[in-house]
Order: structure tokens, then C-alpha cells, then sequence
């Protein structure tokens, strides 16, 4: 059975620095699309990043220079790096994998930004 396993989320002051990874079983995340969304509460998801089987990545303009997305096919491990959070980015963070018809994600990680 697919399993996305995010890991890393914590309670961070505003500033600091968070490092999300997503370790998957069964699929390979080098060859799906790999991607992670956050659900602040009382908001509906929302797309962060994308990761593609060649390397290019996509980010939401608002997140662009802060975040960056990165993987691991050795570990078969998706990555989330954060830097300078502030309160607005607390939230639950999903990562999840496409590829053909399949979507597949994780439980997700909460992250709580104190300011």
C-alpha cells in the first residue's frame, strides 16, 4: 500500500527555520510529481510547490524565495524547506505524489509559528 509519511513540523518562534520531509513507500517519488499543499484552519488547501521527475519545481508566487522544494531519490524522500516563518505560515502541510491517474497523499504535519 502507498504510504506518504510527512514528518518534521514542530512549534517554531517567527524566524526561524523548518526542514518538512515526506518519505514514501512503494512508489518512487523520482518518477511522480511530487508536491506540498498547507491547510491553515478555516482555509481551504493550498498548493505550495511542485517538484517534476526532471527536476523543475514550481512555487506559489506569495511563498517564492522562502521555500524551497527538494528531493532525495536515494532515500526516496520529498523535502519542504522553510526559512523566515512567520505566524501565517501555520498550518497543516501535505505532501502529496501524481503520476498517470493515481494521487496519493500524506497524513500531514503541523506547523505552529509563534510570533
Amino acid at each position: 500500500q502507498v504510504q506518504l509519511v510527512e514528518s518534521g513540523g514542530g512549534l517554531v518562534q517567527a524566524g526561524g527555520s523548518l526542514r518538512l520531509s515526506c518519505l514514501a513507500s512503494v512508489i518512487n517519488v523520482s518518477a511522480h510529481i511530487m508536491g506540498w499543499y498547507r491547510q491553515a484552519p478555516g482555509k481551504p488547501r493550498e498548493w505550495i510547490a511542485t517538484i517534476r521527475s526532471d527536476d523543475t519545481t514550481v512555487y506559489l508566487m506569495s511563498v517564492k524565495g522562502r521555500f524551497t522544494i527538494s528531493r532525495d531519490n536515494a532515500k526516496n524522500t520529498l523535502y519542504l524547506q522553510i526559512n523566515n516563518l512567520s505566524p501565517d505560515d501555520t498550518a497543516v502541510y501535505y505532501c502529496d505524489a501524481r503520476r498517470d491517474t493515481h494521487h496519493y497523499w500524506g497524513q500531514g504535519t503541523q506547523v505552529t509559528v509563534s510570533s
